[in-house]
């Protein structure tokens, strides 16, 4: 980890493209602003670890999802192509 001292109203730059400027200085807080390209997204460390969380647990839900829709269209192909199979395994049962 790199770190630099700075002020109010100086800055530091990343690369070519980003500029972070010490906007202001108060006790224990420091307030900063990021210039970046609009396709750059800028977040609250905190912010980004939740929603990286979210997605974690969405995506664990996901193919839960997938493989319910998958058996569905299956089971929908299988009634379109051969009406009669549902009937036939009941038949069997008895």
């Amino acid at each position: 980890m790199l770190i630099l001292r700075r002020k109010a109203g100086e800055a530091i730059s990343i690369g070519d493209e980003i500029r972070v400027v010490i906007i202001e200085v108060k006790g224990s807080q420091v307030k900063i602003g990021v210039e970046a390209p609009l396709g750059i997204s800028i977040y609250r460390d905190e912010l980004l670890q939740k929603i990286l969380a979210e997605n974690q647990e969405a995506a664990q839900i996901l193919p839960d999802a997938l493989q319910t829709d998958l058996m569905r269209a299956m089971f929908k192909d299988v009634k379109k192509s051969n009406p009669g199979f549902f009937l036939r395994d009941k038949e069997n049962e008895h």
